[in-house]
């Protein structure tokens, strides 16, 4: 038993008759290579990380294709003024409600009925839901979309990572969760192009078709080796919430994974969904419109998943990337704030802010590595939703500190309180860059 509660288990390979065997010096697994029942293949490992980053694609596609059309969309609802901001931060939070019961329902059937199936079902649900939403008339109808979608985007990225974590040496692990994070967050760049140049209700068809045609990829996709050898032993709990919750080191683990990636959903979900809001509280004259801002902060995003991604390699540490990145993200919101007073300034300085959000890849892979195998999928499929879902209690405290002390000084608050936590959360966490995934959690 380690130091975290945790207990390395090797899985010999597949047909050795020997899956309940615990050994600590087994040998590592051959870079990205995959174990699936004797099919393993360097092909299927890379279709795998393909398939997983693309489908990321298409679920950051449909979260910022929402702050994209919101205004748009609601305006060619009917809705006018003050109306606008106060229905678009309730739909915001009836998605992210989603995300927070998706991530609970997929977490559990990732560890328990395989990645795969999560895969599948994740991207049939959202892409459906996108399909409706470009039919909707009404704000419960656009509500009740938002929320079924959410639901489908909380099972995306975890399922992806946990699979991808597990077919790729602990020395490679890094890249190729990075290139997975870099390729998704590219969607978030063509959201707000796509919603400049088709009407809002076509941009929703177009996400939801592109999510049916990455179904046809997911065919040739197989399990992870790892987590079937899992699967096959009944004295080991899979997907069971309540034996993530059961000690209090799990539960401060768990909590300090959530909460160290609070801050890039300060940025977007606050800082670029509201950004008409937040240049008028800065008296922004000729202000950027919502997609353009979107656009190149979510460019800047992109940018960042490799330089933090890259750093975490250069380092061989998840925690120093997470520290460069507070400090980056620190000092683009205190320059925004205090300088951006013309429209060029704050687009370039939301593109600053962007390149320190784009932590995201370092942390997802975290999530992949913190939690054994046994919890694995629960844990990367919720904590990255969770993440999302802190949007909720960050609009609902900013709507209550904001009257008192204005948009900015609102966002000031709220963002050093997360900041705050997320800094507690990384000292908190253990260093897993060297981790290998063979191990259980007992």
């Amino acid at each position: 038993m380690g130091a975290h509660g945790l207990t390395a288990v090797r899985f010999p390979p597949s047909g050795s008759g020997d899956t309940g065997r615990q050994d600590k010096t087994g040998p590592a697994r051959t870079e990205f290579t995959m174990r699936t029942g004797g099919r393993a293949t360097t092909l299927n490992t890379t279709l795998a990380i393909v398939v997983a980053a693309l489908g990321y694609f298409v679920d950051v596609f449909d979260i910022w294709l929402f702050s994209s059309v919101r205004k748009q969309s609601l305006e060619g609802l009917g809705l006018i003024g003050d109306d606008v901001t106060r229905v678009g931060a309730a739909l915001l939070n009836w998605q992210m409600a989603g995300f927070i019961l998706g991530a609970i329902l997929f977490g559990i059937v990732a560890d328990r009925r395989g990645r795969l199936t999560v895969l599948f079902a994740s991207i049939l649900t959202y892409s459906v839901a996108n399909v409706a939403n470009g039919f909707v008339h009404g704000v419960a109808e656009y509500a009740v979309c938002r929320f079924v979608a959410g639901i489908g985007l909380a099972g995306e990225l975890g399922a992806g990572i946990a699979l991808v974590s597990e077919l790729v040496s602990t020395a490679k692990r890094g890249w190729a969760t990075t290139f997975v994070a870099t390729v998704g967050v590219l969607g978030s760049v063509a959201a707000p192009l796509v919603a400049g140049a088709v009407d809002w209700r076509t941009a929703y068809f177009i996400g939801g078709g592109m999510g049916l045609l990455l179904l046809l990829m997911r065919v040739g996709v197989f399990e992870s080796g790892m987590f079937e050898e899992v699967k096959s032993r009944d004295d080991v709990k899979r997907g069971d919430f309540r034996h993530l919750l059961e000690t209090g080191e799990r539960r401060r683990r768990y909590l300090a994974i959530i909460l160290a990636g609070g801050p890039v959903w300060f940025f977007a979900g606050l800082m670029m969904t509201f950004s008409p809001e937040v240049q008028a509280a800065l008296s922004i004259p000729d202000p950027n419109p919502a997609p353009k801002v979107i656009a190149i902060a979510a460019l800047g995003l992109c940018i960042g998943d490799l330089i933090f991604g890259g750093l975490s390699q250069l380092f061989r540490s998840r925690r120093v990337a997470f520290w460069i990145a507070y400090v980056w993200m620190a000092t683009a919101v205190a320059g925004i704030f205090l300088f951006a007073r013309t429209a060029t300034a704050f687009f370039w300085l939301m593109f600053f802010g962007g390149l320190g959000a784009g932590y995201w890849a370092v942390f997802v892979t975290t999530c992949g590595e913190v939690f054994g195998t046994n919890l694995r999928g629960t844990v990367a499929t919720t904590a990255p939703s969770f993440v999302r879902g802190l949007v909720i209690p960050m609009t609902l405290g900013l709507g209550v500190i904001e009257p008192r002390v204005g948009k900015i000084g609102g966002l000031t608050a709220i963002g050093l309180v997360v900041l705050g936590l997320a800094a507690w959360s990384v000292a908190a966490l253990p260093e897993t860059f060297h981790r290998d995934m063979d191990y259980l959690e007992h």
